[in-house]
């Protein structure tokens, strides 16, 4: 079954821009999601979804009230939700495997929910920018594609995304959302911030500029976090990059140089170093092969229960 704007199927034979004409209220959405302010959401009762990951979990979820993601510049961010169980996705998605990417978060939202009853899917679509290479309205275009491939009906609610999520200053293109927060209890979406972005951040990181595919990192059922265990080769030519100036980092690292938030380098920085320290994590990270696993404990924040070693 398609992808639906307010029950009727998408024309996905139409450009973006016609997608917006012929569904004017989705502009006024993303109008007004855009005006939000930016808050910044502390680590107590978040679960923090980095590029190539993402999590699903319910309203009844003690542990986690809050999914969130960032950084997002090219990328987007998807909610998807069933409205019946509640049962709530946040990814972080990339365009590296689009359609595969699209099928797991759906079939991992469905798991929670029992779609015959009451309820439905709806998905909400924000990140992107009127890049110059075009790389965000490729990936709005593929994911709209991939939703409208599943077997179940899909509604879009939010559709924020590339020209909607678009400012110019100065002729340089800029995303105005980079970060959205949604809360599991309430549904609500908004403009969003981490301070931090943990846990284990660096190692996650490394596991993406790997080449890693979309991964989950949470069990909703035993409210805990999963890290790993991951495995890569030795970066290629890791100490010539550390060796490099910061616009260098920018100018071959990135998708968007121009658009990058301010800390873009120092975190690539921080995750190629972690990559020198570590070319082999099946000795240094995972010798035993067991994943890292975090629960929350009584402050709300991220506590390691069991791991190899770091």
């Amino acid at each position: 079954m398609p992808l639906l704007i307010n029950g009727e199927r998408i024309d996905l034979t139409r450009l973006t821009g016609g997608v917006i004409r012929a569904h004017p209220h989705l502009e006024e959405k993303a109008k007004l999601l855009r005006s939000q302010p930016t808050q910044i959401v502390e680590p107590k009762g978040l679960l923090y979804v980095q590029q190539r990951e993402f999590a699903v979990t319910t309203p009844n979820d003690g542990s986690v009230s809050i999914l969130g993601s960032d950084d997002a510049t090219t990328c987007h961010l998807i909610v998807l939700r069933h409205t019946g169980s509640g049962a709530t996705c946040l990814t972080h998605c990339d365009g590296s495997d689009t359609e595969a990417e699209v099928s797991l978060i759906m079939s991992s939202v469905k798991s929670f929910s029992n779609t015959t009853g009451y309820g439905r899917l709806e998905v909400h679509l924000v990140g992107g920018f009127n890049d110059d290479r075009q790389l965000s309205q490729k990936l709005t275009n593929q994911l709209l594609r991939a939703f409208d491939l599943q077997p179940d009906d899909v509604h879009l609610v939010t559709f924020c995304v590339t020209e909607l999520n678009d400012r110019e200053e100065k002729d340089i293109h800029f995303p105005i959302i980079y970060g959205i927060a949604v809360n599991v209890k309430t549904a609500e979406i908004f403009p969003a911030t981490f301070p931090e972005k943990g846990p284990d951040e660096d190692l996650r990181s490394a596991h993406v500029l790997t080449g890693a595919r979309l991964t989950n990192i949470y069990d909703a059922k035993t409210e805990q976090l999963h890290i790993g265990p991951y495995f890569w080769r030795p970066f290629p030519h890791v100490d010539f990059w550390l060796d490099q100036d910061d616009q260098q980092i920018l100018q071959n690292l990135s998708t968007s140089p121009l658009a990058e938030p301010p800390h873009f380098v120092s975190h690539i920085r921080s995750t190629l170093t972690f990559l020198k320290a570590h070319p082999f994590p099946s000795h240094s990270l995972f010798p035993d092969r067991k994943p890292r696993i975090y629960k929350k404990n009584e402050e709300g924040l991220w506590e390691l229960v069991c791991s190899d070693k770091i």
